[in-house]
């Protein structure tokens, strides 16, 4: 038997388990990866790659490696059996620094993440480790694994003991099972076979949401010349028809001239599930991605699912393992991800139930289609991505913009002493969601990202003046000790004057040059001049400058910062 020992062990090498250990390795911890396989999966699942996922990987240091296997402005267009347009999906946004949605490759995208963890020398990635034991023993857990020989057959036993366990292991999860907790939902029985082929015989971009009532479909145009097709299989059906290419050929004739003469690289079947556990922790341990939850394929949302799980807890992690935070911190990881993630199933299970009706059902979701599209204002809520439910913490680690409670924060502003701005704000407050990014400018840099200022771990931020101004010396040894960093939002016209000006502040500002107007906007019409940014850029507070101590002191409040030195 081999023992070992890190700060958090990893169970699957997907790709949420990669990108958390990526995560915690750039964060200066121990991370140990176990996984069954011998090998990465070699075959393409997921295809949709969201502007938030692409944050996470920056902060990881491996965007510009994981760049040349997508495509951005992946447009989505619903269509129904005639091929009619019913809807179209095209974001132009960029309020996160990217477009939003991009096709991708992701068995090259999971090989850049498993490479990632070369780069730190307390990062290592075992193939052939089957997790078989699990014990939380108060202070650590320790995570027993089967080595596997190339046959799968056991050849020894490994011991990790860790901190903390991740169960990343997909939807059979060993740990989800071992923590006991209901994967509640729907597993509907249809079938789906998946198609890639190589040198792509359509060559129109995007995607192609096929409502055909008589087989829907899906057609995605991917990076390297792939075309993906996804068909429905009849219940009269069997899934080994799969098998045979007189079948596979008459579910492609509709689509190309010679199917025949497809190179296909890739061919599966999958059952579309709709599920999530009611707790994603239990004492030390933890789940996420497919062990946490499983949802259809129809807004590409499950990988970009669990790239938010991942980064949402390993700054949590992070922060108790540098003795920032305590434990309970880690409470608020099932609060602020299990409703989000409920309600990207909902929604998804909806657009499945919209893709697969029947020919009198269909009849009547193109009439409505048509009568939606003479409205601009429905045309766009299509367009632009507005039905996505965009992640928004209203418990955790957010502070109400309001009262300054900590803990919770309601969505919408009451009238008191931001009456006068409440109008323009439009009586939504930004706490609990992420914060944008936009091209800006420093004394050392231009044209730059906002995230490649601020970094990633904490910020505190104000519009058009010093942070410091209202801190008191308390506030600002905690900021020390917390590694805060404090930054001056300005007009690009005012950045020469603020950086002269600041330079005497009694701890160190960064001056923002805000050289779009973005940030003046945001800070226009969210009622606020300063803000407290999370280190995965969602806001946990928002308050006028002058409350600056107050709002610092309800993040220490909700857990996320300790006063004091934070016993383990």
């Amino acid at each position: 038997m081999t023992t070992l020992d890190t700060d958090v062990v990893v169970i699957g090498a997907g790709p949420v388990g990669l990108t958390l250990a990526n995560l915690i390795g750039a964060r200066g911890h121990r991370v140990t990866v176990l996984e069954a396989r011998h090998e990465l999966i070699d075959y393409p699942r997921g295809v949709g790659l969201d502007d938030e996922s692409i944050r996470t990987l920056c902060t990881a240091g491996l965007w510009q490696q994981i760049q040349p296997y997508t495509v951005p402005h992946h447009v989505v267009r619903l269509v129904n059996g005639e091929g009619r347009v019913l809807a179209t999906n095209d974001p132009r946004t960029q309020e996160f620094g990217y477009p939003r949605k991009h096709g991708f490759v992701q068995p090259l995208v999971d090989k850049e993440l498993a490479a990632g963890l070369d780069r730190f020398p307390g990062a290592s990635l075992r193939f052939g480790h089957r997790v078989v034991g699990l014990e939380d023993c108060g202070s650590h857990v320790e995570v027993t694994a089967e080595q596997l020989d190339a046959d799968d057959s056991t050849t020894g036993t490994v011991t990790v003991t860790a901190r903390y366990a991740v169960g990343c292991e997909g939807g059979t999860s060993f740990t989800r099972k071992w923590m006991g907790v209901e994967f509640e939902g729907k597993s509907p029985s249809t079938r789906w076979v998946v198609i890639d082929v190589e040198n792509d015989p359509i060559g129109t971009p995007s995607v192609y949401l096929g409502a055909d009532p008589r087989r829907p479909y899906v057609s995605i145009g991917l990076p390297q010349g792939i075309r993906r097709w996804e068909f429905m299989l009849h219940d009269d059906e069997p899934t080994d028809l799969v098998d045979d290419p007189a079948f596979m050929r008459s579910l492609l004739q509709r689509h190309v001239p010679d199917p025949a003469a497809l190179t296909i690289i890739n061919r599966r079947t999958f059952t579309h599930h709709g599920r999530v556990a009611t707790d994603f922790r239990k004492g030390r341990v933890f789940i996420a991605g497919d062990a946490a939850h499983l949802m259809p394929v129809w807004l590409g949302q499950g990988w970009n699912s669990g790239i938010r799980d991942a980064t949402n807890l390993a700054w949590k992690l992070t922060a108790v393992l540098n003795g920032d935070a305590d434990d309970a911190l880690l409470d608020t990881y099932t609060e602020e991800r299990r409703t989000h993630a409920s309600d990207m199933i909902d929604i998804n299970m909806a657009a499945g139930t919209v893709m697969k009706m029947g020919r009198l059902g269909g009849r009547l979701r193109d009439v409505c289609a048509s009568a939606l599209n003479l409205v601009p204002k429905w045309k766009s809520y299509f367009t632009e991505l507005r039905f996505k439910p965009m992640p928004r913490y209203a418990t955790g680690v957010v502070v109400d913009q309001v009262s300054l409670t900590p803990g919770k924060a309601a969505a919408a502003l009451t009238r008191g002493r931001l009456a006068p701005f409440i109008d323009s704000a439009g009586e939504l407050s930004p706490v609990g969601m992420q914060f944008i990014q936009p091209r800006v400018n420093t004394s050392g840099a231009t044209d730059i990202l906002l995230d490649e200022v601020t970094g990633d771990w904490w910020t505190l931020a104000t519009w058009g003046t010093d942070p410091t101004a209202f801190l008191s010396p308390a506030d600002l040894a905690l900021v020390r000790r917390h590694r805060v960093k404090l930054v001056s939002f300005m007009p690009e016209t005012q950045r020469a004057w603020a950086e002269k000006r600041y330079a005497g502040s009694p701890a160190p500002v960064t001056v923002v040059g805000d050289s779009t107007g973005a940030l003046k906007d945001w800070f226009d019409v969210r009622a606020c001049g300063l803000v407290v940014l999370r280190p995965d850029r969602f806001v946990a507070a928002a308050s006028l400058t002058q409350q600056a101590s107050r709002a610092l002191g309800a993040v220490v409040a909700a857990g996320s910062l300790a006063g004091e030195g934070v016993q383990q």
